[in-house]
């Protein structure tokens, strides 16, 4: 049996020992260098980075898998769909052998990785080999690697790249937080985009529950052909899942007290009440659920608090990769935000973010979108790089300004991931 896995990162490195170890020949390969090259040889896997060569396309394949993040219009991704081949991802790959595991599937533009988290730390109550997976944590097949037969419980944050590629994965619950326009630039239209999103409920079947959110009319739209329980959650409305006064409550009975949260705003709340009622399906006891809530913080580079530095609080909302995101993000401040904006674009576009920009005292702008952001808001100052704004941030910014970096933009124009920005935010922020 023969694999071709293309694209490494992390998730493709790993499918690549998991199906070494299921006994197939693997050829791995990547349009740049992989890091532990050397190590995946010893193990027997092929590797062919710095390109993909055309030797390559005169194997037959029993399986290919493709990053999610590559497109399907990559002229060496393209001949193989051209050749009928049916192209998987690493999680539909791990799946198939992870028959003991229970999953939940969190997709949305926004709020996919907080959701993912609280009920990450919630399954750990359980079991401390139970938590994350997908877009955050580890690869599944790293999991799966090292506990294949356990019967694990894993939060799985999944993308609409992933989401395409399954064909037969399921969750037990699953949810889709939120729906606005993003990732243009892979799909194409919204509707397409919107659609993949929507694939996170397909293949759930008679008690698996989906939570739909009463509060988005895109999701009122979209949500078709359930064929789960449908469960319906909303802040200010009647539902399934809904706030009765300090309350939290599912099919009426109490969940946890809105007052004991720690993270702060209306869309961490949304978040919260995902996570329990998901924890709850799963089987997760609900005082084990009130007392994770009770201790959780919040998420690294996702409206992180820094440090305050003669008045001014320095916010890292790295992970504010498109307007909406940005948006929750200014409405947790008064006007007194100092934004540092800017990076890949992605084609979504900036107008949704208008209404909030009575938020911004200054926008200070870099990278590839820079030009567009001054567009919308002609007083923004442009700059070669997010250092060289935020160094410009601290020498402007006034008692009680706040300084955040929330970008609207990908981070792929100049830098790896939006973690390696925020990180250079933070590091640069604790040296002043």
């Amino acid at each position: 049996m023969k694999a071709l896995i293309i694209g490494a990162a992390m998730s493709g490195a790993a499918c690549a020992r998991l199906l070494n170890k299921k006994g197939y020949e693997v050829f791995l390969t990547d349009a740049k260098a992989i890091d532990d090259k050397e190590s995946l040889v010893l193990e027997g896997i092929k590797i062919y980075d710095n390109g993909h060569p055309d030797l390559l396309k005169t194997i037959d394949y029993d399986l290919i898998v493709k990053n999610p993040g590559i497109k399907y219009d990559v002229p060496f991704v393209k001949y193989f769909v051209d050749k009928g081949y049916h192209l998987l991802n690493e999680i539909e790959v791990a799946f198939r052998y992870a028959k003991n595991y229970t999953y939940a599937s969190i997709t949305g533009t926004n709020g996919k990785t907080t959701t993912t988290t609280l009920l990450g730390e919630m399954l750990k109550t359980q079991n401390p080999l139970n938590g994350v997976a997908g877009n955050i944590g580890y690869p599944l097949s790293e999991i799966v690697m090292k506990y294949e037969k356990q019967p694990l419980k894993i939060a799985m944050e999944i993308s609409a790249f992933q989401l395409v590629a399954c064909e037969s994965y399921h969750p037990l619950v699953s949810v889709c937080t939120n729906l606005s326009p993003d990732h243009i630039d892979y799909f194409k239209d919204v509707d397409k985009y919107y659609k993949a999103k929507m694939l996170v409920y397909k293949n759930q079947r008679d008690d698996n529950w989906f939570l739909l959110n009463l509060d988005d009319e895109n999701i009122i739209k979209y949500a078709k052909g359930i064929k789960c329980k449908t469960v319906t959650y909303s802040l200010n409305k009647k539902a399934d899942l809904m706030v009765d006064g300090n309350w939290v409550t599912l099919f009426d009975k109490p969940l946890f007290k809105i007052s004991d949260l720690k993270i702060v705003g209306e869309h961490n709340l949304s978040n919260a009440m995902v996570a329990a009622a998901m924890a709850y399906k799963m089987g997760v006891a609900i005082s084990d659920i009130q007392r994770v809530l009770k201790e959780f913080k919040g998420v690294k580079h996702r409206l992180e608090f820094i440090k305050e530095i003669d008045g001014v609080r320095y916010y890292n909302d790295s992970k504010g990769t498109n307007p909406d995101s940005t948006s929750v993000a200014l409405k947790a401040f008064d006007d007194n935000v100092i934004l540092l904006a800017g990076g890949y674009d992605k084609h979504t576009g900036f107008e949704s973010i208008r209404p909030y920009l009575h938020h911004v005292k200054k926008m200070l702008v870099f990278g590839q979108t820079a030009m567009e952001l001054k567009e919308l808001y002609p007083q923004a100052i442009i700059f070669e790089n997010m250092e060289e704004a935020l160094r410009y941030a601290k020498a402007i910014a006034l008692k009680g300004d706040v300084v955040l970096l929330s970008p609207m933009c990908a981070s792929w124009d100049q830098f790896k991931n939006f973690e390696e920005r925020g990180d250079l935010f933070a590091a640069i922020v604790k040296q002043f």
